[in-house]
């Protein structure tokens, strides 16, 4: 999931974890089409006892790292013990809605010391599409509260309440959803179906689990489009490759054998997790799945990660 904001300012779903499991399973033709048959996964209770068995990990936010805006307990001590032991340990995040500056502030507040190059983020991985892409005018899906920063080379529009912007733009970005409301979606919609353009959405989460339920995010309203106007979203971030091929990048030469991908959702981290090749551990005790059995989701998506850990 992405980085928890806090759920004032988010639209919550109603969404139960069986309905936004049924979600995720309805776009499931528009995510990276990996599938196991074999039901077969280790089981731990933290991060430490499989630590051993790995190199890199890569570390979901929301449902990992965090809940809201509170460090889920001993994480950040956990952190802190896979790097003393030499482990290389980054943030892969769908958090597109953030500058990246920002990030790093919640996290140094939540008690956390990452690098800024060792947190990788679907914004960072929508922007390096992005490059060289300045002449175009997009429009931009985002809270105005959240700032324009590490996007200050692109000419963007906000998308609100006025038609004009979404008749006039070459293309939208769908980056964070907070103020998104049905309205706005239907302007979207009705301009695409009038003049199809490109729709590059940089978080691909459908829901992301809150203190309070499941919040609306943008890959909801994006797979809401695709099937009203028949324009096919382009996605930055997991399940996607493409920010996995971010993190590599930024890793340099590895054993992939020796990386672990560690998140809360199957649709998302650990249907990525095999997209890109690498490991995988679903934390089941936070996020997604608190309270509830894994097992039988597993078995319904064929989703497989290589670990259960009940928490980081």
């Amino acid at each position: 999931m992405g980085f928890g904001e806090s759920t004032r300012g988010h639209h919550l779903t109603g969404f139960s974890v069986q309905e936004a499991f049924d979600a995720y399973e309805a776009v499931r033709h528009r995510l990276p089409q990996t599938r196991s048959t074999e039901l077969s996964y280790r089981q731990a209770d933290t991060l430490e006892d499989i630590a051993h068995e790995f190199d890199v990990f890569l570390l979901d936010a929301f449902g990992v790292l965090n809940i809201g805006d509170t460090a889920i307990p001993e994480t950040p001590d956990r952190v802190r013990s896979l790097t003393a032991a030499g482990k290389r340990v980054l943030v892969v995040s769908n958090a597109a809605g953030f500058p990246h500056a920002t990030l790093m502030e919640k996290y140094n507040m939540l008690g956390y010391d990452f690098a800024p190059q060792d947190v990788i983020t679907s914004r960072a991985t929508l922007l390096s599409e992005l490059n060289g892409q300045s002449d175009l005018h997009w429009g931009l899906m985002a809270a105005p509260s959240a700032g324009l920063r590490d996007l200050e080379g692109l000419k963007l529009s906000y998308l609100e309440d006025d038609p004009k912007p979404y008749e006039t733009v070459d293309g939208f970005l769908l980056i964070g959803s907070a103020v998104w409301t049905e309205a706005r979606q239907a302007m979207l919609e009705a301009t695409l179906q009038e003049r199809p353009r490109p729709v590059l959405v940089g978080n691909p989460d459908i829901v992301a689990p809150r203190e309070y339920g499941f919040s609306k995010e943008p890959g909801l309203y994006a797979h809401r489009l695709a099937d009203r106007t028949g324009v096919a979203p382009q996605f930055f971030g997991k399940p996607f490759a493409n920010i996995y091929d971010l993190a590599f990048q930024c890793l340099g030469h590895i054993d992939k054998s020796r990386v672990l991908m560690v998140g809360d959702s199957l649709h998302t981290d650990i249907l990525g997790a095999r997209e890109a090749g690498i490991a995988s551990a679903l934390i089941s005790g936070y996020g997604f799945f608190a309270g509830h059995d894994v097992k039988a989701a597993i078995i319904k998506a064929g989703i497989v990660p290589n670990f259960v850990v009940s928490r980081p």
